[in-house]
């Protein structure tokens, strides 16, 4: 099915700083912090106790629940406490101190024995991936679909459209092999169905590596431009298949699954090592950032020891994200953990993150004109200054994809993706008071 119309995008500084550079492995820290919450869904369950001896690879936490994902040690060491923390969204959690010993024992990798589907399922389930792509969505629930009938595409994100990160590209260029051989688990536990990587097309390099190997693995490499936000689950889909998303709905309600290249790695060293989720590849930038790189770290270790590893700070940072500089979420300071879906970490100075006065509307359009979802971030606004929920609701607030283009675009520098989030929060209140 071919698109009848073009989405809406917008052009953003990718500033690729670290695409070239080949990820490190940084020295052990003293101790780690593994928060419970680190998923869509139920908090993980603690299954040690304070004073346990744990290894590299021992599950410390089963899933809390269906929607849940178990959680494993990136360090060998001692569990110190557990106690509740604060997470970056306001929210607390539970959590896992370790204090470790630089021994980095192991337990005993053995790969799970994946002969059928719902053999392929309970490993994505006991795997502890994620969506490692930012949304942090248990894989096994993604993944195990009951009615094959419905599916006609596997889409494999390899977009990563937002500024400054890498992680993805290094994992496709340091991971070939297991990326591809990643792809080929789908393409046997998800027989018939069309498999199709989505690639920006800034990354030749990856695009010219996965070339051969997908044409002798009858793969689809779509090459697409490289706007923002073209790996926007929602547009993802459409500019692939030409299929809208309806609001409410899933990317499975149009014949489609969305991979994130990095998860699929994950689950195939999974499957094929035994070995679990405990560490994660993050690119490490920003202009308050002394040395950008790539870094593999253990889960659950602070941003101040990457940083440090990174050769500290030129300056001191005013703004840091986990994440990206469209989407991502600003913490307080340094002393936060890595988490499962950590894909960058980015320090600002004052310069860069001071913001920009906010004006009155001038009713330029320009929101409007850019939005992916083709949504009126103006009225949106003035609906949730009036707490207008059904206006909220007849202006399609639920569908936005708080990619923040609204806000980017706007001369006036009005907060237009945050009025967005609020308003979508206002929509969820009432309906549970309903």
């Amino acid at each position: 099915m071919l698109s009848i119309f073009k989405l809406n995008s917008i052009k953003i500084p990718h500033k690729k700083h670290t695409a070239d550079s080949h990820s490190q492995r940084m020295p052990i820290p003293k101790s780690v912090t593994i928060p419970m919450s680190m998923h869509i869904g139920a908090p993980a369950v603690p299954a040690v106790n304070v004073g346990d001896e744990v290894k590299v690879g021992q599950l410390i936490a089963n899933a809390g629940g269906a929607v849940s994902s178990p959680i494993y040690s990136g360090v060998s060491g001692k569990v110190k406490k557990i106690d509740e923390m604060l997470l970056s969204n306001g929210s607390k959690s539970p959590a896992i101190v370790i204090e470790c010993d630089m021994k980095q024992e192991t337990v005993e990798f053995i790969p799970p024995v994946v002969e059928t589907f719902e053999d392929f399922i309970k490993a994505a389930s006991l795997s502890g991936v994620v969506g490692l792509g930012g949304a942090g969505f248990p894989l096994h629930i993604k993944l195990g679909i009951k009615d094959m009938s419905k599916l006609d595409y596997v889409i494999i994100n390899c977009a990563e459209c937002e500024g400054y990160i890498t992680s993805d590209t290094r994992t496709m260029l340091e991971k070939t092999d297991e990326f591809m051989d990643g792809i080929a688990l789908i393409q046997r536990f998800y027989p018939n169905k069309k498999v199709i990587i989505g690639i920006e097309d800034n990354k030749k390099q990856c695009i010219d590596k996965l070339k051969p190997l997908c044409k002798a693995q009858n793969v689809e490499i779509k090459v697409l431009p490289s706007v923002y936000p073209t790996g926007g689950e929602k547009v993802l889909v459409y500019n692939i298949t030409g299929r809208m998303i309806p609001e409410g709905k899933l990317p499975l309600d149009v014949g489609a699954i969305v991979i994130n290249c990095t998860t699929l790695t994950c689950l195939q060293n999974y499957i094929r090592n035994g070995i679990p989720l405990y560490e994660k590849t993050v690119t490490v930038d920003g202009s308050a950032v002394n040395e950008p790189k790539n870094v593999i770290v253990p889960i659950g270790t602070m941003v101040s020891d990457v940083i440090e590893f990174c050769g500290g700070y030129k300056e001191e940072p005013k703004k840091i994200l986990y994440g990206g500089t469209m989407m991502g979420i600003s913490v307080p300071n340094d002393s936060v953990p890595i988490l499962k879906n950590t894909n960058a970490i980015l320090a600002f100075g004052k310069k860069e993150a001071t913001l920009p006065k906010t004006t009155e509307c001038i009713n330029c359009g320009r929101c409007v004109q850019h939005c992916p979802m083709k949504l009126m971030p103006t009225m949106i606004n003035i609906a949730y200054e009036h707490k207008d929920t059904q206006k909220l609701a007849k202006h399609k607030v639920n569908i936005c994809m708080e990619c923040g283009c609204c806000s980017f675009v706007c001369p006036a520098n009005r907060p237009l993706v945050q009025t967005n989030k609020l308003a979508k929060a206002l929509l969820r209140q009432q309906a549970v008071k309903k």
